[in-house]
C-alpha cells in the first residue's frame, strides 16, 4: 500500500501541478495507515508540497475534516483506502465538491461516486479469485509466512472529468492522456 499511496499523490500533483499544501485524509484506527502515512510525507517531500494531516475516525468527521482543509488553504487532498472511505466515499465526494477540492481516492467507486480521481488496481474480481488461492492453501496447511507477496499486475487512473468541470479544474492534454478511464 504504501508504495501505491505515494504513487497517488504524485498523480494527484500533476492534476493539479500548482498545488502547494495537500491535506491527507487518514483513519487513526486503520493500521496500514501508520506506514502509508510515512509513504506521503516522503513522497510530498521529494515533490516539494506542504502536507496537511487529517485524520478521521468516523464519517461523522468527514465534515470537519474537509472544513479544516479549506480554513488552512489545501488545494487539494487525498484520502487513504480504508473500508471508511470506501463505505462513505459519496459523502466525502459531495465534500470536496462543496469545497472545490480536487481530490484522490484509492477506490474507483469513489469517483463513480463523484469524486475526482482514483489510482488503483485495474481487475478487483483477479485480485479476489488470488485471495481465494491463498485461502485455500492456508487451509490445506501452508503457513502464511511461507506464501509469497502478491500485488496487482496493472492498475488504473479513473478520472471524473464531470467533477472536474464542476470544481473549475482544467487538467492537461497531456495528463488526460494517461488515464484509463474517464467519467463524463
Amino acid at each position: 500500500m504504501t508504495d501505491l499511496t505515494a504513487k497517488e499523490l504524485e498523480i494527484l500533483k500533476e492534476a493539479v501541478p500548482q498545488a502547494k499544501r495537500i491535506a491527507v485524509l487518514w483513519n487513526p484506527t486503520t493500521p496500514s495507515h501508520a506506514p502509508a502515512i510515512q509513504a506521503v510525507k516522503d513522497a510530498g517531500e521529494k515533490l516539494g508540497v506542504a502536507l496537511q494531516m487529517v485524520p478521521a475516525r468516523t464519517a461523522e468527521d468527514f465534515a470537519g475534516a474537509l472544513a479544516s482543509t479549506v480554513s488552512e488553504r489545501a488545494d487539494a487532498f487525498l484520502a487513504l483506502g480504508s473500508p471508511l472511505i470506501l463505505s462513505y466515499r459519496a459523502r466525502l465526494a459531495e465534500l470536496a465538491l462543496k469545497y472545490r477540492l480536487p481530490s484522490m481516492f484509492a477506490q474507483r467507486e469513489a469517483v463513480e461516486a463523484g469524486g475526482l480521481m482514483s489510482y488503483a488496481a485495474d481487475d478487483l474480481n483477479d485480485l479476489t479469485r488470488r485471495a481465494a488461492v491463498y485461502i485455500d492453501k492456508i487451509l490445506k496447511g501452508a503457513k502464511p509466512a511461507d506464501l509469497p507477496v502478491e500485488q496487482a499486475s496493472k492498475y488504473a487512473l479513473v478520472i471524473n472529468l464531470k467533477t472536474a468541470k464542476a470544481i473549475g479544474l482544467t487538467m492537461s492534454e497531456a495528463f488526460l492522456l494517461r488515464d484509463d478511464k474517464v467519467i463524463e
